[in-house]
């Protein structure tokens, strides 16, 4: 009989490498919102992958970065905290990156850690091959890694020999949750992420990270099998309120509807949501919102 193993594993790294998209993929299903933007994960997030004879217990947490307000402090201190009591860190860099300060801050966070790490090299799909090992022996003289893994989240390059080479390092250990437990996100979390991931990727380039998304109101409808969403969004300036409503409200509108429609997807249930704006100045160094956001001190 296989002894069963079990473990935390923290991915970290520079923002925009492909954490949460990593994160879906070896969850087999989308429980972090993704974007091409930088500083998209606010939180930490946890995914839960059991297999017959292992349990992976993956955190994905917000890209490390020079904090530039109270939220992206809050944000930072998550991820350097991820780096304690934990089995395994999995640092991921984007292979079509040049190394900056950013990775070598990143590194020498990891001089003092105890813990194992590996190093992947994400998005070897947008770079040739002959790059590659050079790239590695970059790292490998910053870093003892126990293991060095060039994959692709995106299109599932090498997630096989991934998940094997964690469940090699992984102590024996207990099943910590259900077998269809696949995160520790609360719904309503779950809901005010993908209402930011539209805005976020609808907005393009318009508006800058200075939205917040707070449910106000959830609440199901047993006889109608409905469930009724009203959130806030709240935003920096009122030309960010013009944007995220638009031309008679055609923005916001749209915002709405492809919310709706992946929420009746994940939460298989027909979903009424109301969405409003709010101009709330300097929210990101107010302690109220960014707690209601799950940025608690």
């Amino acid at each position: 009989m296989k002894t069963f193993k079990s473990g935390f594993v923290s991915i970290i790294g520079r923002t925009n490498v492909g954490k949460s998209t990593l994160l879906n993929r070896l969850v087999g299903e989308k429980i972090a919102i993704i974007s091409d933007k930088p500083q998209t994960t606010r939180n930490q997030i946890m995914g839960i992958k059991t297999l017959p004879y292992a349990q992976i217990v993956f955190l994905d947490t917000p890209g490390i970065h020079k904090p530039r307000h109270e939220l992206n402090r809050r944000m930072v201190k998550i991820a350097l905290r991820a780096l304690q009591n934990i089995d395994l860190i999995l640092l991921m860099i984007a292979a079509d990156k040049a190394f900056g300060t950013g990775d070598q801050f990143v590194l020498n966070l990891l001089k003092d850690v105890k813990t194992t790490v590996f190093l992947l090299i994400n998005k070897i799909d947008l770079i040739k091959k002959k790059k590659i090992l050079p790239l590695i022996d970059q790292y490998r003289q910053q870093h003892d890694f126990a293991e060095i893994i060039p994959l692709s989240a995106l299109l599932g390059d090498n997630m096989e020999l991934l998940e094997e080479k964690i469940i090699q390092y992984l102590p024996v250990g207990p099943k910590y949750f259900p077998e269809d437990h696949i995160t520790d996100q609360p719904e309503r979390t779950l809901v005010a992420e993908i209402i930011r991931e539209k805005i976020i990727n609808l907005t393009l380039q318009e508006l800058p990270y200075s939205t917040a998304v707070i449910i106000e109101s959830f609440k199901e409808d047993v006889e109608k099998k409905l469930l009724n969403i009203r959130a806030t969004i709240y935003v920096d300036k009122p030309s960010q309120k013009g944007i995220i409503i638009g031309k008679s409200g055609s923005m916001l509108k749209e915002v709405g509807t492809l919310a709706r429609l992946e929420m009746e997807k994940i939460l298989s249930t027909k979903v009424y949501l109301e969405l409003w704006v709010k101009v709330k100045r300097k929210w990101r160094e107010n302690n109220r919102i960014l707690r209601l956001i799950g940025l608690a001190e």
